[in-house]
């Protein structure tokens, strides 16, 4: 028998099987990362839209709210808030989100508190210059957030 013939066969099948474990093992990576990249968009769309919708809802419970008496208008801003889904949003993001990300995530939340708080006390007005300075702070925030998600999403994977 020729070992030369065998072990070219065996040199062939280990190069095979191994050339096809790699191929796998790259498909798996990119997958995952593809993965990974969708759900943090998800995540971030979520957070993101949370945050709005309790904005939004604060914002109208505010309005609505002017003449009422205070209690009321407090107590209909709070709930206004926490119906939103923002804080369940919120945890989720922070558990799933890398720190960089948790970080900026909870500059825009300390700012939609900072919202909440003006609204619920009435202090200052809606019309007011300070109040418009905070909802620009917030703004802000928001954008500064969607930049380092993108940025994220860019980079993950």
């Amino acid at each position: 028998m020729d070992w030369t013939t065998l072990a070219a066969t065996w040199l062939g099948a280990l190069v095979g099987v191994g050339s096809t474990l790699l191929a796998d093992r790259v498909r798996w990576r990119r997958d995952l990362a593809d993965r990974t990249r969708q759900e943090r968009k998800q995540l971030y769309v979520t957070v993101l839209t949370k945050y709005r919708l309790a904005y939004e809802a604060m914002h109208t419970a505010a309005v609505t709210g002017r003449d009422q008496e205070d209690r009321a208008r407090e107590a209909a801003v709070r709930e206004a808030f926490r119906a939103s889904g923002c804080d369940e949003a919120r945890e989720s993001a922070l558990i799933g989100a890398p720190q960089e990300m948790s970080d900026v995530l909870e500059e825009v939340y300390s700012t939609l508190r900072d919202l909440q708080d003006a609204f619920a006390a009435g202090d200052p007005p809606l019309d007011s210059p300070e109040l418009q300075a905070r909802r620009l702070k917030h703004a802000e925030a928001v954008w500064a957030a969607r930049a380092a998600m993108r940025r994220d999403l860019a980079g993950a994977g």
